[in-house]
């Protein structure tokens, strides 16, 4: 048994899974997630702003003691889209290095991909001892695996590995930031049409681009899918356990992402699965999750909590 440190940096959170890992088993000893938005601004100045830096390292240092306390073998840290953007990435990996002793990953779109499908998929199929063919756990393969992030979005097309797969630039802190910041609250109807237009832009490219129409399973993973799936499962509070592999029909979806970008900020505060630091960006969120959903004829969703975080871990003692 191994016991291995991830941290995944993405453009709205900072997560820490601290983990046991032996043979086709992983085991959380720590599972932590904090909103830092480092990637304010970034999609409009290039860089990284101070104080999303700073917020981001104080959560990092916190991790860092967890970290020590556990005696952990290996730390793997990976930045993904804001930090790929940013002019002053350099500040980032610096600050990153004085704190977990390790430089940081500033990986592509495609290494994102693969770590989010290994993270994914490893609890929905297994081998047939008997064919060695994959026997799906309730869904059947090929899988589309998609990735809704603050930045970006990851779409693998898949069954045991990955076959294709394609970063683009949707991610609900980007788009919200781009159309909705100074659209009401509610948003205007005509800026979330300028929203769905870049959706449907960067889907039309998924679609040219990688055998999206080959996958039988939609696979969401990430926050913005997490919360759609509680508000669906009308839960009394966020709960991963309930969430993780649930279903989520398109009628739902459509009707959710509806509503949250009909109401105010403060409606949406109010929902009980709501972490305080999506109630700007989740309706966005929301949007491209339904898009995916509509564009691509799914008919469900299924629901993981586990993803980019896990691949990270896997790949530490996979490496």
């Amino acid at each position: 048994m191994t016991r291995v440190a991830a941290i995944d940096c993405g453009t709205n959170s900072v997560r820490l899974l601290i983990a046991d890992i032996g043979g086709d088993t992983l085991t959380d000893v720590e599972r932590r997630m904090e909103i830092v938005r480092l990637g304010q601004g970034v999609d409009k100045t290039g860089r990284l702003a101070p104080e999303a830096l700073d917020r981001t390292f104080a959560a990092m240092r916190g991790y860092a003691k967890l970290i020590a306390q556990h005696e952990v073998s290996s730390v793997r840290v990976v930045a993904t889209s804001a930090t790929r953007d940013a002019a002053n990435r350099q500040d980032f990996v610096d600050g990153v290095r004085e704190i977990f002793g390790v430089d940081p990953e500033v990986i592509t779109g495609a290494e994102e991909a693969e770590l989010s499908f290994a993270g994914a998929t490893r609890g929905l199929v297994r081998l047939s001892p008997e064919t060695g063919l994959p026997v799906p756990d309730g869904t059947r393969p090929p899988y589309l695996v998609v990735d809704i992030g603050g930045g970006s979005t990851e779409f693998v097309v898949g069954s045991t590995h990955v076959e294709a797969a394609l970063s683009v630039d949707i991610g609900c802190v980007r788009l919200t930031e781009r159309h909705l910041r100074e659209a009401g609250d509610p948003p205007s109807a005509e800026a979330v049409e300028a929203v769905v237009a870049d959706i449907d832009d960067a889907l039309d490219r998924v679609a040219a681009e990688i055998p999206v129409e080959r996958a039988l399973t939609l696979v969401g993973l990430a926050g913005s899918v997490t919360t759609v799936a509680g508000i669906a499962l009308d839960l009394p509070e966020y709960d991963p356990e309930k969430i993780h592999h649930s279903r989520i029909t398109a009628n739902q979806t459509h009707g959710i992402s509806g509503h949250l970008l009909a109401v105010t900020t403060q409606e949406r505060a109010a929902i009980p699965v709501m972490h305080p630091g999506r109630v700007d960006v989740i309706g966005v969120g929301a949007l491209i999750l339904d898009r995916i959903v509509e564009r691509y004829g799914f008919a469900e969703v299924v629901v993981s909590e586990h993803d980019i975080l896990d691949g990270i871990a896997w790949s530490v003692v996979e490496s």
